[in-house]
């Protein structure tokens, strides 16, 4: 099969395009033929590497993609091939304690496509036939896979994670990532006011035109947290959604005292200073989590398939054009996903 791969962590240069051997699906699984994928920051830490990771080499990346069920393993009754499908990219054993009480996303035994074992940036993958989500007939499979992780990401972190109730106030920092697309969308299909903080008029428009009722352009306004301050009547909000990291000691400013701060990553750098006073001082929660359990997944594809979230899509390259794209992302360029067309 054709497939982006390294075989070195690194900068994008390391990236490859060729044959790879097509995988087999075991028992429970399927092996899917990938039409569409799409980038994550994700696949730009897995390429660089961290301390500690160990991969099997080459590796395949790519956490988010959606096509046809091209065969079939043993156990896989229920299933058809050719149907289409998006793919869950969290990886759960379904026989320990988290798994059991519904929480698949704190799997003892958790894995990850493109992560922990070859993902989508591939004409196939072999995957659980749990993690699949079957699609209409119809339905576009660039927004298939456009909308997997960010939307299942947004929805436990604002939802389960946060607690976010009708009404009350977010701020998300960053205005046109996906995942911050996404949290935009799923805080107003909720009922919240929703704020934003953003480096450019232009993203800010696209924040705008998903709902976001405010706008602070921070290369006009550098301490974008007076502006929140000021807005809000000298409250804060309810909750503050924060990626970066490094903006933390500005999130904390910006929230109501007994506020909340979520997090699901840290395009900033994952090591930063934090003045610990204001998060007892203004008793605040500082909430992490990671993807979502399967049914969270299902519910958000739901929402996508009936139009009531959409993806943003910023641009398509060929797979062959991978490293292209990881720079667009590491560039921070893109309104939106990135995608990938499978030939």
């Amino acid at each position: 099969m054709k497939a982006a791969y390294f075989n070195e962590h690194g900068p994008a240069g390391v990236l490859q395009y060729g044959d790879l051997p097509t995988p087999e699906p075991g028992h429970g699984e399927a092996l899917v033929r990938i039409r569409a994928a799409a980038l994550n920051r994700l696949d730009l830490w897995v390429r660089e590497g961290w301390p500690g990771i160990r991969l099997s080499l080459p590796h395949v990346p790519g956490a988010d993609g959606a096509g046809e069920i091209a065969e079939l393993g043993p156990g896989t009754e229920d299933w058809v091939t050719g149907q289409k499908v998006a793919i869950n990219a969290s990886i759960g054993c379904f026989e320990c304690d988290r798994c059991l009480a519904g929480f698949d996303n704190q799997c003892r035994r958790w894995g990850m496509l493109g992560e922990t074992r070859w993902g989508m940036h591939a004409e196939y993958v072999a995957v659980p036939v749990r993690n699949l989500h079957p699609l209409p007939d119809d339905f576009d499979l660039a927004r298939a896979a456009a909308a997997g992780l960010v939307y299942q990401t947004a929805w436990h972190s604002l939802v389960v994670r946060g607690g976010l109730q009708a009404g009350e106030t977010v701020l998300v920092v960053g205005a046109s990532g996906g995942t911050n697309t996404a949290y935009i969308q799923v805080a107003k299909y909720l009922g919240a006011e929703v704020y934003v903080v953003g480096s450019s008029w232009e993203k800010l428009a696209l924040a705008e035109l998903l709902g976001a009722d405010h706008g602070i352009d921070r290369s006009k306004e550098p301490a974008w947290e007076r502006a929140v301050y000021a807005l809000t009547g000298k409250r804060g909000v309810d909750v503050v959604v924060d990626n970066v990291g490094t903006t933390f000691p500005q999130s904390f400013r910006a929230a109501r005292k007994g506020g909340r701060i979520l997090t699901v990553g840290n395009t900033g750098g994952p090591v930063f200073e934090i003045d610990n006073r204001y998060i007892f001082g203004k008793h605040l929660s500082v909430i992490g989590s990671t993807m979502s359990p399967q049914a969270e997944f299902a519910r958000v594809m739901d929402l996508v398939c009936a139009g009531d979230l959409t993806p943003v899509i910023d641009r398509t390259f060929e797979l062959a054009e991978i490293r292209s794209a990881h720079r667009r992302l590491e560039a921070g360029e893109q309104l939106g996903k990135i995608l990938l067309a499978v030939p």
